[in-house]
Parts: C-alpha cells; structure tokens; sequence
C-alpha cells in the first residue's frame, strides 16, 4: 500500500492511458490526480472529467506539478518526454515500447539511470495472474528443464475497432508494426518464463501494405538453457479477436499452457506421474495473490514504489533487453530469415 498520495500526471489520454486511469482510481487517497496534456484537447478534456485532473498547456506544466508522470503517447515521443521528466527528477512510468529502435531505448535507459528517478515499463504480462501461475508451475523442481515454448500472438490491427491508434499506421511515429508495437510483450515474458534467447530468425510479411509496418512475424528462437521455441505474432481484420494469445510450455516432466485469454486464462497443466489441472478466472487470480505471485492492482504497486523511492520491475533496463533481442530480430528479418546471435544479459 502507498505510503502517501502522489501527485500523477498524465502526457497522452488516449485509450491505454484510460486504462492506467482506471486502474490508479480504485487506489483511492494514494492518487492526487494533477495535470494531464493530450495534444488533442477534447481528449484532455475527458480524462480530466473522469478523474479530476487539470487540463494543461503543455508537457511541461504537466511535469512541474506532478511527482510521477504515465508517458503514454505515440511510440517516437517517448525518448523526448522521458528526458524531460528525468531532468525534472520526477518518477515515470511509461509505456511500450520505450522507442522506436535500440539506439533511441539505449539512450532512453541511460538518461533514467543517471537520473536515479523511480521508472516503470508497461511490460503488463509480467503482472497477469495466468503467466504468474504459468511461471510458479515451470520453476517447481519437479517441473525438469524447459524444453520448449510456443507461442502465438493474434489482435486485430489496432488503427481501428477500440484502439483507434491511427498513429500505428505512421512508420515514423511507431517505428515498425506488430513485433515492437505488440510483441515486445511477448519477448519479455517468454525470457522470464525461459530464460535468456541465444539466437533468433525471422521472417514477415505486410498484409494491409502499410510500408514499414508488418502484420505478421514468426520467429524461431534458441535459449541459453538448450530449450527451443517459436513466437507467431499477426495483425489481422477480425474485429471480435481483440487480443488473444495461446501459449504452450514443455519441460521435461510437465506440459502447461495459457488459452486464449493472457490474464485469466484459463491454465492448463499436466506433470508427469503427479497431476493435471486447470485454473482461470477469479480462482486463479485468488491462487495467485494469495501466493504473493503478483500485485492485484499493478498500478498501484507502481504508486507505492515512488511513495517508497525505490523500483520495481519491469524497470527499463528490463524493456531495454526486450528491445535487445527485437532488434535482433528485425535485423534476422533483413537477411532474409539469418540466425542473429545475442549476448548473455548482465545479471
């Protein structure tokens, strides 16, 4: 719980900037809700009606009245609004990914490092109940080595339908499509449920020939612990398929796996010689928040990081590694499918 009520401000009010709001409202007193600056001003405006915050004229008066700021913009901003808040020492959440290439995320962990302020990343799945469980079931002993990981990542292109990010069209302002825009979720919780990926190669395609912007990704990916694995991840046109994912875990003596819904499952496990399973729903969140697995409002576990002075993960040094190995990737991708080699992370 917060120790004290942060100020919060808001730079972008579009759609995942609501969600962070609705999350940060059920926190109660521990929000003081301060500026908010949309360079769309009706969408400042309605932000503001919903929480209580003020409506600003710039970036700026934003960060002088806030004691943590949600960067929460088109994906080329980031790096400039995140240097200004960690001139002013405020504390910043932003959201994925930090840039739109390696070098600007580098630079971007840099400056956050130097200034020594709290930050966060919106790498969510860390938080969600179904990969929690799915992490508590591979790390068991009994559980063996993993072996290997599949996993699929479908959504509708999100220019349309709720997101309405039209921005994900713009190759400048998104940098690329559905790997960095979408997948660098997948990338960071596949290494943390893995371990670090060794080699990657690639392959894409542009459906919607939005140049610079691909639809669809499969990778193959090699670990440093021997296991071996695959991520398909595509942008289509099926509007009642928001965002889904199907993930499948092999070790050497359990098979485990998330359908369809990435946060409340359900999970799937079978462990050889001991017993099968399944959780979803409010069970499985009541599994694993009664284990300590993760935060019931992750929010809110940021709020108490800044009352506290101290980060928590995922940090941006965490986003940075994501963005080491998307790069890797895409640079796969431009060779048409050559492994790409990554160093071991520091640990």
């Amino acid at each position: 719980m917060c120790l004290m009520s942060i100020r919060v401000g808001f730079i972008g009010a579009g759609f995942i900037a609501n969600v962070h709001a609705s999350l940060l409202r059920s926190c109660g007193d521990a929000v003081a809700w301060a500026g908010v600056y949309d360079i769309d001003t009706s969408r400042a405006r309605t932000f503001a009606a919903a929480t209580g915050a003020t409506v600003c004229g710039s970036e700026g008066e934003v960060l002088d009245g806030c004691d943590a700021v949600f960067v929460c913009t088109w994906t080329s901003e980031h790096q400039r609004l995140v240097e200004l808040a960690a001139a002013r020492g405020v504390a910043i959440f932003c959201e994925k990914p930090l840039a739109t290439d390696l070098a600007g995320a580098t630079e971007m962990a840099d400056v956050v490092r130097r200034a020594g302020v709290v930050n966060q990343v919106g790498l969510v799945l860390r938080f969600s109940p179904a990969f929690c469980w799915l992490r508590h079931l591979i790390s068991h002993p009994s559980s063996g080595r993993v072996m290997s990981v599949m996993f699929r990542d479908d959504q509708y292109i999100p220019v349309q339908g709720m997101y309405k990010s039209t921005w994900r069209a713009d190759v400048a302002r998104a940098g690329s499509g559905t790997l960095l825009e979408h997948s660098i979720h997948d990338i960071d919780i596949i290494e943390s449920l893995v371990g670090p990926v060794m080699t990657v190669s690639g392959f894409s395609s542009e459906f919607h020939a939005i140049a610079g912007i691909e639809d669809v990704v499969n990778l193959s990916l090699s670990f440093a612990n021997g296991a071996v694995g695959s991520l398909l991840s595509v942008w289509h046109d099926i509007l009642e398929r928001e965002s889904s994912r199907h993930v499948e875990v092999i070790c050497e003596n359990l098979w485990c796996a998330i359908d369809t819904d990435d946060w409340w499952g359900p999970v799937r496990w079978t462990r050889g010689g001991q017993e099968s399973g399944t959780l979803e729903g409010r069970e499985l969140g009541t599994e694993v928040w009664g284990a300590g697995l993760a935060p019931v409002n992750p929010d809110e576990g940021f709020l108490d990081a800044v009352g506290r002075g101290r980060t928590i993960g995922p940090d941006f040094d965490a986003a940075l590694r994501a963005h080491v190995v998307v790069d890797a990737a895409y640079r796969s991708m431009a060779r048409g499918g050559t492994p790409v080699a990554l160093p071991v992370p520091e640990t």
